[in-house]
Parts: structure tokens; C-alpha cells; sequence
């Protein structure tokens, strides 16, 4: 089981003064890939899912970075709930 974490700017539509172009809002995208082996080492199975969450980048920074962290946990969750349906019917087969 492998996960790798991307966050990527989605909006730049700021018209503050001074925060001309700076994006408004983001998405995480985590992807996983995982294979099922079997008692002898064998490849029974693989596969490979992605999850995304977006977010609001507001001006604070704090607010900006706890927003990133809950599209984190979100996308977490789902890719969890996504691989364990992945791996059950993998089993069932």
C-alpha cells in the first residue's frame, strides 16, 4: 500500500489590493496504490484509487493552512472508505 499527497491551486481570481492573482481556492488529490499478495507471495490482486477535496484559500494564512489540512483529512477518509470496498471485492473473487 502506497499513498502519495498533491496539492494544486484551482483559482486565481483575488482582487484585493496587493493580492492580485493569488488563488482562491485548492484541492488536495491523494492517490494509493496497493497489492494483495498471498501467503506465498503470489499477486492475487491490485489496484489503484484517488481521492479529492477542495478548499477555500482565504487571506489568513492559518485559516488557509487549517482549511488544507481538513480537505486532507477528508480525502483521507474517503480514499480509506474507497480502498476497503477495493480490497473486499478483491477478496470475494
Amino acid at each position: 500500500l502506497g499513498v502519495t499527497s498533491q496539492t494544486v491551486s484551482v483559482a486565481a481570481i483575488q482582487n484585493a489590493p496587493g493580492n492580485a492573482g493569488q488563488p482562491t481556492a485548492g484541492s488536495v488529490v491523494l492517490t494509493s496504490l496497493y497489492v494483495l499478495k498471498d501467503m506465498s507471495g503470489q499477486q492475487v490482486a491490485s489496484g489503484k484509487r484517488t481521492a479529492t477535496a477542495s478548499f477555500d484559500r482565504p487571506l489568513q494564512q492559518f485559516a488557509t493552512l487549517r482549511a488544507q489540512r481538513d480537505a486532507e483529512n477528508r480525502a483521507a477518509r474517503e480514499l480509506a472508505d474507497m480502498l476497503k470496498l477495493a480490497i473486499a471485492a478483491d477478496l470475494s473473487k
